[in-house]
C-alpha cells in the first residue's frame, strides 16, 4: 500500500493531498510546483509530451510566471526536479490563464479564478496517511548494519531504509544527488513489521469549499461531488439531481466491496497461476535433464549400430584378402613347383646335348623333344598372369546414410492450433468422418523408417519400418513402394501387416527411392520420409546351398562346389540378374579322368539331377579337356577346340544391355558369342561330377576385346 500514499511528485507520504478531476492525487505544495502558464487564446496542451520530460512541453523561454512576492512579471527561474523524476516549477501564484497536468495521466485542466483550491481536498486519504503514520513503531532496527543491527535514527523517504547515524553518515551522506532526498525520523513499514492498520475511531466530516461554514450533507448525482445545502439553495447544483450524503456512502462502499471482491478472485487467481509458474519452471528443468538423455541414448545407439556395421564391413575386407592372398600364395607354389620341373628338364637336356653318342642320343631324342615340346604348352598366356589383382574392388557408399544423418531433426508431434488427426485429414485430403456418440477412428500416422536395419546386398533391398501410433488409430497392414532406379514414378513392392521386407531383383548399379505408409480402415496415412538405397556396382555372390541338388557339396562359405555322386548335379549362385553387365569366373581346382563339368545361366526352376543345359531353361557351354560344346535344350552348337584342366579359369560374360551370353577359359573369349536374344531373369549355374571341384570368384572387371559373332 505504500505506492498508494506517495506523492507521484515528491515520492513522500501525501500531505494536505487534493483530488484532481482525473481522480488522481497530488500535494498541494508539488500541485503548485507543477502549474505552468497558458498564453492568452490558447488551450491547454492536454497529453501533449516533449522529447526531454513530461512537462517541457512549452517554450519556456517565452513563459512568464506570476511571482508570490510582487505583483508584477518576474523573468523565468529554472526548473528543479522532484526525487522521483517529476519536473517541477518554482512556486507561483496562481495566474488566470494557467493550468495544471497530472503527474501520472498526463491530462491537463485549466485553473478557474478559484485556483488550486477549486479542487477538493482529499481529507479520506489524509487522514488514511495519519493512521498508516501512528501505526509505525519508533524502534526500527538499521538496515545496513554487517552485525548487531542498532536503532535506527532516520528513514529515507524516497529509498524506504532505516539507516542509524553512522550507516546514514557512510551511505546515505547529505550531497549531491542524495541531497534532494527527504530524511525523516524513523518508521516501519506495517507490511515488513507484519502490523495492521488500525481502524478508523473519528468520522471525517468534509466542508465545503465554497461555503467554509458548511458540512457536506448531500451528494449531486450529475457532478458526482459532496455539496452542502447552500450549494443547493442558490448554486449551481440547485437543479441538479442530489441524494443524502449518508445514502451514497453506503451505495458506493457496496459497490466499491463488489469490485474488491472480483479484484480479489483475480489475485488469487493469479496467485495460482504464480505457482503453477514456478512448478513449471521445475518440470521444464526435470524434462529437459530427461530429454537430453533420451537423446544421448537415441544417438549412442546409432553410433552403436553403425560401429557393428563397420565391424561387419571389415570383416568381408580381411575376407577379401585372406582370399587374394591364398590365390596368389597358390599361384605362387604352383608356377614354383612347374619352374622346378622346367628347369630340371632344362638341365637334363643340356647334359644330353652334351653327349657325343649318337646311337644313344637318337635313342631318346624323340621322346625328349615331345617331352619339351610338351612342356612349352604349359606355359600358356594365363598361366603368368596373376588370377587376382592387388585392388580391392570394394566400394562404400556412404553419402545416403551421410545425408540421411544431416537430416536428423525433432518431429513436432503437438499443436495448439490444430490437432494431430486434422493435420492428417489435412495433409491426406482426407474428409472429416461423423461418427454417432463414439469417437471416429483416426488415419494410421506416418511410419518411421528404421535406418539402422535398412541395408542392400548386391540387387536386393531390406526395409524395416515401425509405428508408434495413439490409441484409436489401429493399423490394418502397410504399402511398401519403390521407384524404378531412375528417379521415375513409384510402384508398390508390397502390401501386408509385415514390418520388415526385402525386395529381390533390383538392378545392380542402381539408386532406389522407396517409402511406406500405413493404412486402416478409415483410410490411407501420410506416407514416412523417402529413404535412398544404392545398389552394388558388381555382383558379389556365392553358391545357394538351399536350390543345389542334394549330392552337392558347399565349402569355403559357399564358393566352392564339389559333388559326391558320378552323375552331373546342378547348382544356381544367390545372385539374380535381369539387367546390366556381369562377369564371374570359376576357377577349376580339380580335374579327373577327363569329365565334361557345365557352365552358364539358368532360370531358378531349371532341373537340378542333370548336365546343365538338357532342359530349356538353361544356357551352358561343357568342356572336357581338349573341346566344347554350346547347349541349350538339349542342343549342341559350335564346338571349339581347347578345353580345361586343373588350374583353369571359366569365365562367363552376361550381357543384359546386349541380351547375349559369351564364355571365356583362361581369360580369352571361348568361340563366338554363345546365346542371343537372352530375356528374363537369370542366375549363375554350373553342374559338376565327383571328378570335378571348382571355386566361384566373382566382382571382377568385365574383359575387354569381345568378339563378335
Amino acid at each position: 500500500m505504500d505506492e498508494e500514499l506517495k506523492c507521484p511528485v515528491c515520492g513522500s507520504l501525501f500531505k494536505d493531498p487534493i483530488l484532481l478531476p482525473c481522480s488522481h492525487n497530488v500535494c498541494f505544495i508539488c500541485a503548485r510546483n507543477i502549474i505552468v502558464q497558458t498564453p492568452e487564446g490558447e488551450t491547454p496542451p492536454h497529453n501533449r509530451v516533449s522529447g526531454n520530460s513530461d512537462y517541457d512541453y512549452l517554450d519556456m523561454d517565452k513563459m512568464s510566471m506570476y511571482s508570490e512576492t510582487d505583483s508584477g512579471y518576474g523573468s523565468y527561474t529554472p526548473c528543479l526536479k522532484s526525487p522521483n523524476g517529476v519536473r517541477v516549477f518554482p512556486p507561483t501564484l496562481v495566474h488566470r490563464h494557467c493550468s495544471i497536468t497530472c503527474p501520472l495521466c498526463h491530462r491537463s485542466v485549466s485553473l478557474d479564478e478559484r485556483g488550486l483550491r477549486g479542487f477538493p481536498r482529499n481529507r479520506l486519504l489524509e487522514a488514511i496517511v495519519s493512521r498508516y503514520q501512528q501505526s509505525r513503531s519508533v524502534n526500527v532496527k538499521c538496515q545496513l548494519c554487517d552485525r548487531n543491527p542498532v536503532d535506527a535514527t532516520v528513514m529515507c523517504e524516497q529509498c524506504d531504509v532505516f539507516y542509524c547515524t553512522p550507516c546514514q553518515q557512510r551511505c546515505h551522506p547529505s550531497r549531491g544527488p542524495l541531497a534532494k532526498h527527504r530524511l525523516v525520523p524513523p518508521t516501519q513499514s506495517p507490511t515488513a513489521g507484519g502490523q495492521q492498520m488500525p481502524a478508523a475511531t473519528v468520522r471525517i466530516q468534509g466542508t465545503c469549499a465554497d461555503h467554509d461554514t458548511e458540512n457536506f450533507s448531500m451528494y449531486c448525482i450529475n457532478c458526482k461531488t459532496p455539496v452542502c445545502m447552500k450549494c443547493l439553495e442558490g448554486g449551481k447544483h440547485g437543479s441538479h439531481d442530489v441524494k443524502p450524503l449518508a445514502t451514497m456512502w453506503k451505495q458506493h462502499k457496496c459497490q466499491l466491496s463488489q469490485a474488491l471482491n472480483g479484484v480479489s478472485d483475480k489475485a488469487k487467481d493469479a496467485k495460482e497461476f504464480l505457482v503453477q509458474l514456478k512448478n513449471m519452471l521445475q518440470q521444464i528443468q526435470e524434462n529437459g535433464v530427461e530429454f537430453e538423455a533420451c537423446l544421448v541414448a537415441q544417438c549412442d545407439a546409432l553410433i552403436e549400430a553403425l560401429t557393428r556395421q563397420k565391424a561387419k564391413l571389415l570383416t568381408k575386407v580381411t575376407k577379401e584378402r585372406e582370399y587374394k592372398l591364398k590365390v596368389v600364395r597358390d599361384q605362387i607354389t604352383h608356377c614354383t613347383m612347374k619352374l622346378r620341373q622346367t628347369t630340371g628338364m632344362m638341365e637334363y637336356c643340356l647334359e644330353v646335348i652334351k653327349e657325343n653318342d649318337p646311337s644313344g642320343f637318337l635313342q631318346i631324342s624323340d621322346a625328349l623333344i615331345k617331352r619339351v615340346t610338351s612342356s612349352q604348352d604349359q606355359w600358356v598366356k594365363g598361366a603368368l598372369e596373376p588370377k587376382v589383382g592387388p585392388e580391392f574392388d570394394l566400394t562404400l557408399n556412404t553419402d545416403p546414410l551421410l545425408q540421411t544423418i544431416l537430416q536428423l531433426d525433432f518431429i513436432q508431434s503437438k499443436d495448439i492450433q490444430e490437432t494431430p488427426l486434422l493435420k492428417q485429414m489435412h495433409a491426406g485430403g482426407l474428409k472429416e468422418t461423423e461418427s454417432s456418440g463414439a469417437e471416429s477412428a483416426m488415419v494410421p500416422p506416418a511410419p518411421l523408417l528404421q535406418l539402422e536395419k535398412c541395408c542392400t546386398r548386391n540387387n536386393s533391398a531390406t526395409l524395416a519400418w515401425r509405428v508408434t501410433g495413439p490409441p484409436g488409430s489401429p493399423i490394418e497392414g502397410y504399402i511398401l513402394e519403390l521407384d524404378d532406379g531412375n528417379g521415375g514414378q513409384y510402384r508398390e513392392v508390397y502390401v501386408g501387416k509385415e514390418t520388415v521386407c526385402t525386395v529381390d531383383g533390383l538392378h545392380f548399379n542402381s539408386s532406389y527411392n522407396a517409402r511406406v505408409k500405413a493404412y486402416n480402415s478409415t483410410g490411407l496415412g501420410p506416407y514416412s520420409k523417402t529413404v535412398v538405397l544404392k545398389t552394388s556396382d558388381v555382383a558379389w555372390f556365392t553358391f545357394d546351398p538351399t536350390s543345389a541338388h542334394r549330392d552337392i557339396v558347399l565349402t569355403n562359405e559357399n564358393q566352392t562346389v564339389s559333388c559326391n555322386s558320378y552323375d552331373d548335379r546342378v547348382v544356381l549362385g544367390t545372385a539374380a540378374f535381369s539387367k546390366g553387365v556381369h562377369y564371374w569366373e570359376l576357377m577349376v581346382d580339380r580335374y579327373d579322368n577327363h569329365p565334361d563339368p557345365a557352365f552358364g545361366v539358368a532360370r531358378i526352376n531349371t532341373m537340378k539331377d542333370m548336365m546343365l543345359g538338357k532342359d530349356d531353361k538353361a544356357w551352358a557351354m561343357y568342356v572336357d579337356n581338349n573341346r566344347s560344346w554350346f547347349m541349350h535344350n538339349n542342343s549342341h552348337t559350335n564346338r571349339a577346340e581347347g578345353g580345361i584342366s586343373k588350374g583353369a579359369t571359366v569365365g562367363i560374360l552376361l550381357d543384359l544391355n546386349k541380351h547375349a551370353l559369351t564364355f571365356f577359359i583362361n581369360k580369352e573369349q571361348h568361340g563366338p558369342v554363345a546365346f542371343e536374344n537372352m530375356e528374363g531373369v537369370f542366375m549363375p549355374a554350373v553342374s559338376i561330377n565327383r571328378n570335378v571341384q571348382v571355386t566361384l570368384l566373382t566382382g571382377m572387371e568385365v574383359p575387354k576385346n569381345i568378339k563378335q559373332q
